[in-house]
């Protein structure tokens, strides 16, 4: 297994161009939140070699191929192995104040959606896992034989837009009685079985929006990127630049919120003049959301979902005289 073959960035060139203007500097620091197998950050060392890189992952596995990728630049290159809402901690453990530039690239790996044992892909028969840190949490397996069924119907509904949730987990919980779930087919034949016809018919495979769901559940994914962005940007000197990659509709929505209201003024209205306190934070480097090319969705289809927002610091928080 050979890292670029398995490893198409996405979004590659906008993504540098976005992150560009705060990495010039000699010594600027840029952070890779979700290093995966390396991609972006050998791009990142290579485009800017005057900066340092901070690579997090919590997947053990991506950390040691990123690794091997990224040894020909010596200690340009950190590797911590930690969840991306740990951005502080990790920071702080490395004596480094301030980050210039943070890029995400959100959602599940190339490598954890190639390698069958991990159970992430429902084109393929696999055990039911599908943790990004196999060595903790608990497994979609232990989710879907143990979970109460309303709460298996807010997770479908909340984090799979499935609107069929009810029929899913009814068929769940009668086969889940007869013999707990172990391996990926036998819930795809299930949820198949379970949609009616028309449902089948529109949307790509049936099984993704349930996948998507327990995935999330999984791993708390939206629970921890509404600590992870905020958490980024307060990281950001004044001229540092966030980039975003998202891949659904939940994770999109959360950056957005976050970036937009770092953006907007938080004064109260009628002021004839705004106080710096009140000025917006952050400046909104994309038009909404921005998509990739089509021709980058033809050579890699995995980059058809992907939507960019970027933004730049603006100003400190002066709060109760602190600035930060």
């Amino acid at each position: 297994m050979t890292v670029p073959a398995l490893h198409v960035p996405v979004m590659l060139r906008r993504c540098l161009d976005l992150l560009a203007p705060a990495l010039a500097a000699p010594g600027a620091v840029v952070v890779d939140a979700t290093l995966g197998l390396g991609g972006h950050s050998e791009a990142l060392l290579t485009t800017f070699p005057a900066a340092r890189l901070v690579g997090v992952d919590r997947d053990p596995a991506a950390l040691r191929l990123a690794g091997e990728r990224l040894a020909p630049f010596g200690d340009r290159a950190t590797l911590v192995h930690a969840v991306y809402d740990e951005l502080p901690d990790v920071l702080d453990g490395l004596g480094i104040p301030r980050a210039d530039g943070i890029l995400f690239d959100l959602g599940v790996s190339s490598m954890q959606l190639d390698e069958a044992d991990r159970g992430f892909a429902y084109a393929r028969d696999a055990p039911l896992d599908m943790r990004m840190n196999q060595g903790t949490g608990i497994s979609a397996a232990e989710v879907l034989n143990t979970y109460p069924p309303g709460e298996l119907v807010r997770i479908l509904r909340s984090y799979g837009e499935e609107k069929f949730a009810r029929k899913i987990v009814d068929s769940v919980v009668r086969e889940r009685e007869k013999e707990p779930f172990t391996n990926s087919a036998r819930l795809v034949e299930l949820i198949r079985a379970a949609l009616p016809q028309a449902a089948k018919r529109t949307g790509g495979n049936p099984s993704k929006r349930t996948f998507q769901a327990l995935r999330i559940e999984v791993n708390r994914e939206l629970a921890v990127l509404e600590r992870a962005i905020p958490a980024a940007v307060a990281a950001l000197p004044v001229g540092g630049r966030i980039a975003v990659l998202s891949y659904q509709s939940l994770e999109d929505r959360v950056v957005k919120q976050v970036l937009a209201a770092g953006a907007a003024t938080t004064a109260p209205p009628g002021l004839p003049v705004v106080p710096e306190r009140y000025q917006p934070r952050l400046k909104l480097l994309t038009r909404g959301a921005e998509l990739p090319g089509e021709q980058e969705i033809a050579e890699n289809r995995r980059a058809a979902p992907a939507r960019l927002r970027g933004a730049e610091r603006l100003r400190e928080d002066v709060t109760a005289g602190n600035r930060r």
